[in-house]
């Protein structure tokens, strides 16, 4: 049974939905056999929060008048969860959102992000000017990275100054979250779980500790496996991870569309 309302994967930093390579790997290919109306975020792999929720929020309206539906779900990873909820938050779009799902998103920060942010200047422009100058040729309109290294920190200035936890009625909130066990888990991840155990020596994905990805209804880890930050996403997952992840998105649709969203 299909969803009552279109599904939107807002995908988070770094990733872009690209012709040759998807920010979700299969999974929307996946849903879409399953029989959902699924696409994916058109979102700047570098952009603020702000930025990001305009053009979520423009993608959601184009979205809405092409199908006739009134509203949409939204499938969230890391920072995607945060441009969701600052659009609901703050372009009036709530009343467009039926439900929304947030993956290993930091709400409360990432201490990751903190420790980049806190690198000398010098170093950040230098990783910042590179990083814009690739990211403005596969597409991203508004690339801030210094900006959205700021955002993502657990300082005072960084998340938790960007949301007040308004009251959602008639929205469906919930989030899971992902742990990586051992760094050898996940060749991608392994270095920044080590860092982010030096720096929290608490459970998390390698970029956001478990507390940070609690929001709404909390569900707990997506899967029983030792998944990372990335592979969450069908991001270079090993073949032993797959099926569960992929599992876990069925799975997930299933219960929207069983909720009546």
């Amino acid at each position: 049974m299909a969803t009552k309302y279109p599904i939107i994967l807002v995908h988070g930093i770094v990733l872009k939905d690209l012709r040759h390579f998807k920010a979700f790997g299969r999974i929307e290919a996946l849903l879409r056999a399953e029989g959902y109306h699924v696409v994916t975020s058109e979102t700047d792999g570098f952009g603020s929060i702000e930025t990001n929720a305009e053009q979520l929020k423009a993608q959601i309206l184009k979205l809405m008048a092409q199908t006739g539906a009134e509203k949409v779900n939204l499938i969230a990873h890391s920072k995607g969860g945060l441009d969701s909820r600052y659009m609901m938050e703050t372009l009036d779009m709530s009343s467009h959102v039926a439900s929304l799902t947030c993956l290993c998103t930091p709400h409360k920060g990432s201490g990751i992000a903190t420790k980049l942010y806190r690198l000398p200047t010098p170093v950040k422009g230098f990783i910042a000017f590179w990083i814009t100058f690739w990211y403005r040729i596969f597409g991203d309109q508004h690339p801030d990275v210094l900006k959205v290294c700021k955002q993502l920190s657990d300082t005072p200035d960084g998340t938790i100054a960007y949301f007040k936890d308004l009251p959602h009625e008639g929205i469906f909130l919930q989030s899971y979250s992902t742990t990586l066990q051992k760094s050898r888990d996940d060749f991608v991840m392994g270095i920044p779980l080590y860092v982010s155990r030096r720096l929290e020596d608490v459970p998390s994905d390698g970029l956001v500790s478990v507390d940070s990805s609690k929001f709404g209804e909390y569900k707990g880890n997506c899967t029983d496996a030792s998944v990372s930050h990335s592979e969450i996403v069908d991001f270079l997952a090993k073949k032993n991870k797959k099926e569960k992840i992929y599992a876990f998105y069925i799975s997930l649709c299933k219960d929207l569309a069983d909720r009546g969203f």
